[in-house]
């Protein structure tokens, strides 16, 4: 049971995270076509917008916690202090740069985002509160 609920959750994520990878890729595209910014603030903007739609549906459905939402937002927010000028610096750096493509650039920080996202709220913000929220309490006593 254990496993089988692990591969759901992985699944939840999964899906959430191709949801807010559309919100980000829509809001990149959507700034590349109507300005003249350089990368770095169009990423900005969309990784912003993708991160409070991702963060919102995975607490809720993916991890199920009934964690402080402040403190959790703080973990994460913690995790993005030290991924986004990363990210950031390397697709400036590649994009402007090294003239690479722009969503080939986006499309591999999402990536790197996606995998290291996942392990950082599954074992440090949300590890000790998973399925902690109601609607998991109720669920689990059917």
């Amino acid at each position: 049971m254990k496993n089988k609920s692990e591969l759901i959750r992985v699944i939840k994520f999964v899906l959430f995270s191709i949801s807010a990878g559309l919100i980000e890729m829509g809001s990149f595209a959507l700034l590349t076509t109507l300005t003249d910014w350089s990368y770095w603030p169009r990423y900005l903007i969309a990784l912003t917008l993708s991160v409070l739609w991702n963060f919102t549906l995975n607490r809720k459905f993916t991890f199920k916690s009934a964690a402080n939402v402040p403190v959790a937002m703080l973990k994460v927010a913690a995790y993005y202090a030290v991924f986004t000028p990363l990210s950031t610096w390397a697709g400036h750096y590649l994009a402007d740069r090294l003239s690479w493509n722009d969503f080939l650039v986006t499309a591999l920080n999402m990536a790197a985002n996606f995998i290291t996202e996942f392990l950082f709220q599954r074992f440090f913000v949300f590890g000790k509160s998973l399925d902690t929220s109601a609607a998991a309490q109720a669920a689990e006593t059917k």
